[in-house]
Formats: C-alpha cells, sequence, structure tokens
C-alpha cells in the first residue's frame, strides 16, 4: 500500500508565499514523475508542475516564475514553493506521484487527499 499526505496549505493574503509538501510512504521501490494539480469550485483539476525522477520540470504558464516544485527522493517527498501568491490560485492543491512497489515490475498513479490552498485580504 502506497499513501501520499500533502501539508501546507493556509489562508495567506495576496503577496504571500507557502510551501506545500507531499510525503510518500509504504512499500515503495522507487518515484518516477511526480506532481502537483490543483481543482478551484466549479473547476477542472488542472496540472499545476510537475518533475521527472532527475529532476525535470514542468510547469502550467499560470504559474511560471512564481512557483517552485522540487523533490528529495531519498525522502519520498516532493515540494511545491508558491511564491506572489494570487487570488486565482485559491483551490485544493493535489500531489500525484507515479509509484513502483517492491515486487510489482509496474508504475501506478497515486493521489493524496488534498490540502486547501486559500490567497485572501
Amino acid at each position: 500500500q502506497v499513501q501520499l499526505v500533502e501539508s501546507g496549505g493556509a489562508l495567506v493574503q495576496p503577496g504571500g508565499s507557502l510551501r506545500l509538501s507531499c510525503a510518500a510512504s509504504g512499500s515503495i521501490f522507487s518515484i518516477s514523475a511526480m506532481g502537483w494539480y490543483r481543482q478551484a469550485p466549479g473547476k477542472q483539476r488542472e496540472l499545476v508542475a510537475s518533475i521527472t525522477s532527475g529532476g525535470s520540470t514542468n510547469y502550467a504558464d499560470s504559474v511560471k516564475g512564481r512557483f517552485t516544485i522540487s523533490r528529495d527522493n531519498a525522502k519520498n517527498t516532493g515540494y511545491l514553493q508558491m511564491n506572489n501568491l494570487k487570488p486565482e490560485d485559491t483551490a485544493v492543491y493535489y500531489c500525484n506521484a507515479a509509484v513502483r512497489r517492491y515486487s510489482v515490475d509496474a508504475f501506478n498513479r497515486y493521489w493524496g487527499q488534498g490540502t486547501q490552498v486559500t490567497v485572501s485580504s
């Protein structure tokens, strides 16, 4: 079994910063891509940023220059540093990871439970 647990969501004023964490635990052999998604009320879930096991990153246009994705492979943990937050960044943020478990010769995607980010004055 694999679990992803996000943390770090909060209420923050416009222009503020937050750092989200995603800790993966369980019977993990390796993790390839990790990503952060978000879903605002009434909208579809969208990809915010992703990172490969080698450190290559990809960002949605709306967050480029403001958000930074990173990971600590030794800790099976991913991060999303969010700076200059805007009200339109308000959403539930979800972590996603492609995980290979021990004794399983395939990668499967797992989701965290989500963490709320609210940007408001």
